[in-house]
């Protein structure tokens, strides 16, 4: 497995943990522990992300001001003919 991969891996992971506590703390919101749990997973999150951009370049794309400006782009099926 390369670095690449393992670091992906490693995101995955920590971003699977503060989603899937996100959820049960739809339900628990006053479950102090897990509000903690998630605390700890995000942090682990943090350097991890950056470690993989600083590497690997950046996991999501870079917000613009205006997101939507994709939609005036022309679609595929515009280009064809």
């Amino acid at each position: 497995m390369t670095e690449r991969e393992m670091l992906l891996k490693k995101i995955g992971t920590c971003k699977f943990a503060v989603t899937d506590i996100d959820l049960f703390l739809n339900t628990h919101p006053g479950d102090e522990k897990m509000l903690q749990k998630r605390e700890e997973y995000a942090e682990q999150l943090k350097p991890l992300i950056k470690e993989f951009e600083d590497k690997f370049g950046p996991l999501t794309k870079a917000e613009t001001g205006n997101t939507w400006s994709w939609v005036k782009d022309p679609w595929p099926w515009d280009l064809e003919g």
